[in-house]
């Protein structure tokens, strides 16, 4: 019998995917469930399992687009599995230590003939990474002398031996629409952003207290994100309107806080979202974070944990980013960007204290959000986070972190 597999849907309005990687070559023997490709939709990517056991016979090339519902494959279920499968595999994996590597490019060597041009000169025209055949000599028999060598001008346009190579990959369907969705959040959002500074000092003092208790009672450790999501959480309430985005003429705003985190997965920038992060204690925020990134470096995220966020917080200071201007993830309509810490001179009543300090930058869609709530947007995000006992704790450490 011969199966034939066709493209399932990976979410809502996804039309096409692409195929990315085969992860088996044709004619291969296939065990159901076994990952026999990669696909990229412009969401995610996810692998595409064998639907029966049989002979596989490929219907799309690396890099096709394909569209849901049409046939990638044939698998052959009547065929037997052939005997000693796994051992060409094996001997693969012992052989292959002893392929001999590839002999060495020979680097060319520089050398003037005898007589060609003078000692000077070739001292000269080295500094200049010239060749002195390339020099007309003015003394006897052509020589080059000193004086050619220091008037010779090397021509800036010729290459003089540097590797000039150049490749050329197909971008992933991924990568691809992120570039859409950043282009179309310039050109279609009166972005502006707005920049503070936070004096980390308070939030240092509470994890260098609590985080070994946390992480023994909770599992997962107190990082600075559920301090940063519960502070825009607070902040989203008192101003509304930056949990807001534009639906044609109308503005939609809600009433639950949905914040997207934007991660760094093997196949990109991904933006998973923590669901009701209004309803999270710092625990469930941290267990939150700590799943969703674990399934985007593993390549499991899916379309519906990408999908709905309200806000965005995009943490660029784990790259070493002291400053930055986020873009907003459409149809969102603000994107706040964390930065590296940095310990820095400030003056604190009347004195200069060194204290580890943090810009941040709220980007946001200027039509629905204006200065002033913009500007208090920012403002209490950074009072949470300078005040957090009080405003993130309710005065009680030991209740909020569930110790």
């Amino acid at each position: 019998m011969i199966l034939e597999m066709k493209v399932p849907s990976p979410g809502e309005s996804i039309t096409e995917v692409e195929i990315a990687t085969w992860l088996v070559e044709d004619g291969d023997y296939v065990e159901k469930d076994q990952a026999i490709a990669e696909v990229d939709s412009d969401k995610a990517t996810l692998e595409l399992p064998a639907e029966a056991s049989g002979t596989i016979t490929l219907k799309a090339e690396e890099g096709d687009a394909v569209a849901v519902g049409a046939i990638v494959c044939l698998i052959d279920t009547a065929a037997e599995k052939p005997e000693g499968t796994e051992a060409p595999q094996a001997e693969k994996q012992e052989e292959a230590p002893k392929a001999e590597a590839p002999e060495p490019v020979a680097q060319e060597t520089k050398t003037y003939a005898t007589g060609t041009a003078s000692p000077a000169a070739k001292k000269i025209l080295a500094e200049k990474g010239m060749d002195a055949s390339a020099v007309s000599g003015t003394g006897k028999d052509g020589r080059v002398t000193k004086e050619d060598a220091v008037k010779a001008v090397p021509s800036m346009g010729t290459p003089t031996g540097g590797n000039r190579g150049t490749s050329r990959t197909k971008m992933s369907m991924l990568r691809r629409k992120v570039a859409e969705r950043l282009v179309e959040a310039k050109n279609t959002t009166a972005m502006l952003t707005t920049f503070n500074e936070v004096n980390m000092t308070p939030i240092f003092n509470l994890r260098n207290e609590y985080k070994e208790a946390f992480k023994a009672k909770h599992g997962v450790g107190l990082g600075f994100m559920s301090f940063f999501t519960l502070a825009v959480v607070r902040a989203l309430e008192m101003y509304p309107a930056v949990n807001s985005m534009i639906d044609g003429k109308e503005m939609i705003s809600y009433d639950f806080a949905d914040i997207s985190i934007a991660v760094s997965g093997p196949k990109g920038l991904m933006v998973p979202v923590i669901r009701n992060a209004e309803n999270l204690s710092f625990r469930g925020v941290e267990a939150e974070v700590k799943r969703l990134a674990l399934r985007a470096r593993d390549g499991q995220i899916t379309v519906d944990e990408m999908t709905g966020g309200t806000f965005t917080i995009t943490n660029g200071g784990v790259f070493g980013s002291m400053l930055s201007t986020p873009i907003i993830n459409p149809p969102q309509s603000g994107i706040l960007g964390m930065h590296n810490i940095i310990e820095r001179p400030i003056a604190v009543n009347g004195n200069v204290e060194i204290h580890p300090m943090m810009y941040v930058a709220l980007s946001y869609d200027h039509r629905i959000i204006d200065g002033k709530e913009s500007v208090g947007f920012l403002v209490a995000v950074k009072e949470a986070l300078e005040n957090p006992v009080e405003l993130l704790m309710n005065n009680d450490v030991k209740k909020a972190l569930e110790l």
